[in-house]
């Protein structure tokens, strides 16, 4: 088929194929005509067969990094008929909630780097005009504002030049994520007649930080707040820790979703704009925090019970 003048020489040692001479294929073969070839000398590389990766498991795993989010039902002002404004706390170190805390995947992780990308978008906590309850989303902060928001703060008081205290102020100093061990939601609680249906939707997540001060107990305080609806494309890829299945394959949009947490009631909207802590304290503001819940769930069982 083929003529040759010259060498072949494989060195499967160095991967290689050498020829020496031309090689010139035929111009024809079994009464069908082909273009005529030379192959010139040389000395080519030989590709070595791509090592496949043994898979790590009995199974192969839902990729989460190209997962959506499931988009809320459409809300329509006209078909709300009940609502109600609620602010709770989680806390990663109960027991219910500690596979926010694992080193495989940490939330305070998840929301840092996404911030970092420019992902999710951090927005400041503080008090202002415009913003009387500082959950309002009003002023973006850059990441580096944001992670200075979370480092450890000490309450470092000001004096004049007299001596007198004027005030105080916080300083920031290094931003260590294991101190992050509580968050915040706020969310609405609404009853859609169009669907018949009873639920909650977050709002915003706000990660908390407790200065530091001679002599006092500060309380926790939000460090920013996120928007929660345009932060689920990014916990949609983010997958959790399996709690007690590894086979559950959630993501963090799943958990709070799902409701796949534990936490406490600390506010709800009220005519005097109280926190449950503003009018009770120690156990009373678990009892408090329960009944509360207890108002919302006994709400929908009587809403229910009304329209059977």
């Amino acid at each position: 088929m083929k003529r040759m003048k010259g060498r072949l020489i494989i060195d499967s040692l160095n991967s290689q194929l050498a020829i020496s001479g031309i090689w010139t294929s035929d111009s024809s073969y079994n009464g069908t005509t082909y273009t005529k070839s030379d192959c010139a000398p040389g000395t080519f590389a030989i590709a070595k067969p791509v090592q496949l990766r043994p898979l790590d498991g009995a199974y192969k795993k839902t990729d989460l990094a190209n997962s959506h989010s499931t988009p809320y039902a459409n809300l329509r002002e006209g078909d709300v008929t009940f609502a109600k404004r609620v602010w709770r706390d989680f806390d990663v170190r109960d027991k219910a909630n500690r596979f926010m805390a694992s080193p495989r995947q940490r939330f305070i992780d998840v929301l840092t780097d996404a911030i970092q990308k420019g992902e999710i978008t951090a927005y400041d906590a503080a008090v202002s005009k415009d913003d009387p309850n500082g959950d309002g989303f009003v002023k973006r902060l850059t990441p580096e504002q944001a992670k200075r928001k979370m480092a450890d703060s000490t309450l470092v008081d000001r004096f004049d030049k007299d001596g007198n205290k004027t005030g105080s102020v916080l300083k920031a100093g290094e931003f260590n994520p294991d101190s992050i061990i509580k968050f915040r939601i706020k969310e609405d609680w609404v009853y859609d007649k169009q669907r018949s249906v009873f639920e909650p939707r977050i709002i915003g997540i706000a990660p908390m930080v407790k200065p530091k001060a001679a002599n006092l107990n500060l309380e926790y305080q939000p460090a920013f707040w996120i928007y929660f609806p345009n932060a689920r494309r990014v916990f949609a890829n983010k997958e959790v820790a399996g709690r007690f299945n590894d086979a559950t394959n959630l993501s963090y949009d799943d958990i709070f979703i799902k409701r796949l947490f534990t936490s406490y009631v600390i506010k709800e909207s009220n005519v005097q704009d109280q926190r449950i802590q503003d009018f009770a304290q120690g156990l009373d503001k678990l009892r408090e925090s329960d009944k509360l819940k207890k108002a919302l769930a006994e709400w929908e069982a009587q809403l229910w019970k009304n329209n059977n």
